[in-house]
């Protein structure tokens, strides 16, 4: 179905567009519950589901970066470079005191 929009419906890349934002939506709204919940058992349960909802997040992105749908950029030594650092510095703050 590469294009149906004459009959007002969605084309391919749309429908997977809107599944890609909805599993996004569903890992932020599933993490932050996670990050609020205290019961081991009930944390498990939705660390399981996050999981899931990662997998089916990154296999959408896969699909869509194979057809040229969803196009990203590597990024350079330096910028990696610059992310670790920023991120080594905000993880132990207590070394900057």
């Amino acid at each position: 179905m590469p294009n149906n929009i004459a009959e007002r419906g969605l084309t391919d890349r749309e429908m997977l567009q809107l599944c890609l934002e909805l599993e996004k939506g569903r890992c932020r709204s599933i993490s932050n519950t996670l990050l609020e919940t205290k019961h081991p058992q009930l944390r498990e349960i939705y660390k399981q589901v996050f999981d899931n909802a990662s997998s089916n997040h990154y296999l959408l992105f896969e699909i869509m970066e194979n057809k040229g749908w969803y196009k990203t950029e590597l990024a350079s030594k330096e910028q990696v470079g610059k992310v670790q650092e920023l991120m080594q510095n905000n993880l132990h703050p207590d070394n900057q005191f």
